[in-house]
């Protein structure tokens, strides 16, 4: 993700990235500032651990935020619950038969700032979700995958709100 492209996210997935943006300028700005004062008081810089190690976390701090703010800005917000449509599209949740071994599964396609694999979230670029674009219920979507060639069927396409677990399905 880089350049000026626009970055999909769903409305939920926008408002984490602020409320982190937030948190981190708010409050740990603040908190490394003192770490690196009280650091600063024990003397030689050159030879304080403590010091280069609260610097370093100043600067990891400082890079998130540019990030977050970056993503922010390029955020292009789709609203899962306002879509619909019998395709496989972004924000869908998608459940899935695998062919081979008759287990079923499903995805929500979310933008790369949101993919959680926990929570089988993942993101619209990732070799799956790429397969499953455009494709409707009965539709067979062939995924290369690291034990080879898989074949998911398509057997349900919803739209629920993003906020939501999905349901595990085995």
């Amino acid at each position: 993700m880089s350049g000026s492209d626009n970055i999909p996210m769903t409305p939920h997935g926008l408002q984490k990235l602020k409320d982190e943006l937030k948190h981190l300028q708010s409050v740990e700005r603040g908190k490394i500032s003192r770490e690196i004062e009280v650091a600063r008081a024990h003397g030689d810089l050159r030879e304080n651990a403590e010091y280069h190690a609260a610097k370093e976390k100043q600067s990891h701090i400082e890079g998130r935020i540019l990030t977050l703010g970056d993503w922010i800005a390029r955020a292009e917000v789709i609203d899962p619950a306002k879509l619909g449509g019998d395709k496989v599209v972004f924000g869908a949740t998608v459940e899935l038969v695998d062919t081979e071994n008759d287990k079923t599964i499903s995805y929500r396609l979310v933008g790369e700032t949101e993919a959680d694999l926990k929570k089988r979230w993942i993101a619209v670029t990732s070799p799956v979700a790429r397969a499953l674009i455009g494709k409707k219920v009965g539709d067979i979507a062939t995924v290369q995958s690291p034990g080879g060639v898989r074949e998911l069927e398509v057997v349900a396409i919803s739209f629920e709100d993003p906020q939501e677990e999905p349901v595990s399905q085995s």
